[in-house]
């Protein structure tokens, strides 16, 4: 891999910027579950605003679960590169990814649940 100068480049930084939105525009036409995971954390965020709760712990799942997403779709594209044919390690590679999305998001749910829930009961309880 070829170096463009220094690490403090902003040419070199806009650039690497650059592949980073094509990777996350690529994932989001092309992952259902990505586009889901990202409206989910948009209503999570906006009703956080609505209810007035901290939204770090909001962004820090929602940051988590997109980040494992992504990196899922990334270990899927480089088994089915590296091995076109099944494999049952190939199988294992991706069932253990996809698992990494489900223990994120499982994650997330609760962290929803418990910073979102009591607030949420209170209004609409009245």
């Amino acid at each position: 891999m070829r170096s463009d100068g220094s690490a403090l480049s902003l040419r070199r930084w806009w650039r690497s910027a650059g592949f980073a939105w094509a990777g996350l525009r690529h994932v989001y036409r092309t992952q259902a579950n990505f586009r889901i995971e990202v409206w989910a954390g948009v209503l999570a965020l906006g009703l956080a605003l609505v209810l007035g709760v901290p939204l770090s712990p909001i962004l820090l799942a929602c940051g988590l679960v997109l980040s494992v997403e992504l990196l899922n779709t990334a270990l899927e594209a480089v088994v089915d590169l590296a091995s076109p044919e099944w494999h049952p390690l190939a199988k294992v590679a991706k069932d253990a990814a996809a698992g990494a999305v489900l223990v994120a998001s499982l994650g997330a749910l609760g962290v929803g649940l418990a910073v979102l829930g009591p607030p949420l009961l209170r209004l609409l309880a009245g």
